[in-house]
């Protein structure tokens, strides 16, 4: 086939790449710096095992989106050949599920450890969530597991079904219509995005809830010092991540809605948000982590000399 890429394709692709490659360049710095420090201290403690798998899931999330959307406008002969578009949209599934319930485990771990409640039952998760969390990463992927299964079978019906297809583009620009083949996708995708989203909506309002009580407590006593300012420091960071989170949920959600619809300015803005989540998240996640945004500042100032005495 002749390459034919639009206006629209090449500026998609652009705008991919940039995202792309800047949100991998982050997460590999996660990766990095927590590998690193495993080895020195051979240990790992239950908020560097979420970063670590949260860094790598969105690394090969980003990796794979980027091939496929490569593909899709230079190569798109390829995705009539079996099994790759079944490949594609089962490998990104299971890593979008993955990145989403391992963000949403994140959020959930640092509502337990960080917030103050008396409840016996929120004492008693305090206590056990060291123990809890390497459970709720297994369950994570085993259930994006599950997901990238269904989603593969239920392609590769509607792909069989769709064959005698002759338009150009990759499978979802397939003059598929929308019939009882897509649906199960749509509710078991719209279903995990909704709980996922709900955990991250519940854990944040409990945080912020704990957070704003301790700091009027502390306003009450005449106390002000940097625990006062770290705590007013946490209630930024999760507003933002709550405002981002709210903002890639959106995206999701409308992708589902415009998943076959032809090329508009609605699916590129989607494109460009949901791209840049996993790069902006990991992005905040640093500078909320004062190991990871030392050693990121440590190593730019490096960089930065090095440039100067070239």
């Amino acid at each position: 086939e002749k390459f034919n890429a639009t206006s629209y394709d090449v500026m998609a692709m652009v705008v991919i790449t940039l995202q792309t490659f800047a949100g991998m360049w982050i997460n590999t710095f996660i990766v990095s710096v927590l590998c690193i420090a495993w080895i020195k201290k051979k240990s790992f403690n239950s908020n560097e095992k979420i970063l670590l798998l949260l860094g790598c899931s969105r690394f090969w999330y980003l990796c794979i989106t980027w091939v496929y959307s490569f593909l899709s406008i230079i190569y798109p002969w390829c995705f009539y050949v079996h099994p790759i578009p079944q490949l594609f949209a089962a490998i990104q599934s299971f890593l979008n599920s993955s990145n989403l319930w391992v963000s949403a485990c994140l959020c959930v771990f640092y509502c337990i450890k960080i917030a103050n409640f008396r409840h016996i039952f929120f004492i008693y998760l305090k206590l056990k969530v060291d123990r809890i969390v390497p459970w709720l990463l297994l369950g994570s992927v085993l259930l994006s597991l599950v997901i990238c299964i269904l989603v593969y079978s239920i392609i590769d019906e509607v792909h069989c079904n769709n064959l005698n297809s002759t338009t150009l583009g990759n499978f979802w620009k397939l003059s598929v219509r929308m019939d009882k083949h897509f649906f199960p996708i749509f509710f078991i995708s719209g279903f995990g995005f909704a709980t996922a989203f709900m955990a991250v909506m519940f854990s944040a309002l409990l945080l912020l809830l704990s957070l704003w009580r301790h700091k009027r407590k502390m306003q009450t006593n005449s106390v002000k010092n940097h625990s006062m300012d770290a705590h007013i420091k946490a209630m930024k960071s999760i507003l933002s991540f709550f405002l981002i989170y709210s903002i890639n949920f959106t995206c999701l959600v409308l992708t589902l809605i415009y998943a076959t619809k032809k090329e508009n300015p609605v699916t590129f803005l989607i494109l460009v948000f949901q791209y840049a989540f996993p790069g902006v998240h990991s992005l905040i996640l640093i500078f909320s982590n004062p190991k990871l945004k030392k050693t990121l500042l440590r190593t730019l100032s490096c960089v930065k000399c090095k440039v100067c005495i070239r």
